[in-house]
């Protein structure tokens, strides 16, 4: 199936000139808003929990990977940044 795919393989010397050619034609900004498009569309797609269920996997292989503590180290240095004084919410 990864043998259809046309163009270069990700993360050859040949994609990143690709995407630099890209970068030079339509400027920086594309990829934020290509990359919103593709996240609009994900979210009709499979629904909003879907990227509820990503992240949840995701803590839970860094918690594999790392362990319990990485989240308390993490955790207290954000502490001490002084940065959101609670949990983030998107609308």
């Amino acid at each position: 199936m990864a043998d259809e795919k046309r163009g270069p393989q990700a993360g050859t010397p040949q994609a990143r000139h690709g995407g630099e050619a890209v970068k030079q034609k339509y400027g920086a900004k594309f990829y934020s808003q290509i990359g919103k498009k593709g996240g609009e569309t994900v979210k009709q797609d499979k629904g909003p929990e879907f990227y509820a269920l990503i992240g949840k996997k995701g803590g839970e292989a860094t918690k594999r990977s790392h362990g319990s503590a990485f989240y308390a180290e993490i955790g207290r240095k954000g502490g001490e940044k002084g940065g959101a004084k609670g949990p983030r919410r998107r609308t």
